[in-house]
Parts: C-alpha cells; structure tokens; sequence
C-alpha cells in the first residue's frame, strides 16, 4: 500500500514539474507576445468583419480581393489562436500562418502594384498593407523575429 502511495506521489510530482517545464518554456504569450497577439485579433476580428460584409454586398464587384480579404482573415484568426497556445505544435502552427501571411503580403501586395486590373478594390494585403499603414506588412516579420526568439529550446533570459 506505501509503495502505492509512494508511486502515485511520484507521478504526480514529475507530471507536475512537466507541467510547469513545459509553460515555463512557452513565453511566446507573456510580455510583449501579449502585444503581438492583441494586434493579430484586432486584425482578424478587422479583416473578418471586412471580407465578410464585402463577399455578403458587393461580391461580384471584386471576387477576387475580396475572396483574398476572407483568405487574411483565416490566416490572422489562426495566427493569434496558435500565438497565445502552448506547446510546440502550436508553435508550429504559429510559424505556419505567419510565414504564409508574410508570403502573402508580398505576392498580393506585389500583383496589386503590377495588375490592378485584378485588384478593382482594396484587400488587408493590397500594396503590401498601404491601407493599413503598411501594419500587413511589419507584423509577420515581427511575428517572425518574436517566434524565433521564443522557439522551443531556446535560452530565454532572466
């Protein structure tokens, strides 16, 4: 019956230091990550709310940037759910939808700039985020660097 007692206070000791191993290790929503993570639901609550009354009043007008606008929305969603998780997969998701943002900005931006043809309406990513105060356009590279400083294993400093 000790042995019991002992084995289970065991477990629950390590499962307790793993626990708190494992959240001392994710600071990627403390300190200025909350910032990062308040701008990116700012953002997609923005973009979802934009694209969502464009496609619902005027879609025919512009599907193309307007279909891109709901595509933002999707990534800044995804983006600040996996910021403010724990744990390495959500890491991994983090980096996923910051570097798709961050690709996405210079391609919309990009053809936005040399086809405006295809661009009759402005989409969050339209000339890099010009509408945004180029906002689009820092914050993945912000994300990026502020992942990279807070990647599992990495030494943070006291």
């Amino acid at each position: 019956m000790e042995e019991a007692r002992n084995v289970k206070d065991q477990h629950t000791t390590t499962a307790g230091q793993d626990h708190a191993g494992s959240s001392a290790s994710n600071s990627r929503n403390t300190g200025p990550g909350r910032l990062l993570i308040a701008v990116y639901a700012v953002f997609a609550i923005s973009a979802s709310a934009r694209a969502g009354y464009q496609i619902l009043t005027k879609f025919s007008e512009a599907p193309l940037a307007y279909l891109l606008s709901a595509f933002a929305a999707v990534v800044y969603v995804v983006a600040t759910v996996s910021l403010a998780k724990a744990g390495s997969t959500w890491f991994k998701v983090s980096v996923a939808a910051v570097l798709v943002e961050l690709v996405g900005v210079l391609v919309v931006g990009a053809l936005s700039l040399f086809d405006p043809v295809q661009f009759p309406h402005e989409t969050v990513w339209s000339l890099f985020g010009r509408g945004y105060a180029f906002i689009p356009l820092l914050l993945p590279i912000l994300g990026l660097v502020w992942l990279y400083r807070r990647r599992p294993g990495a030494r943070t400093s006291a």
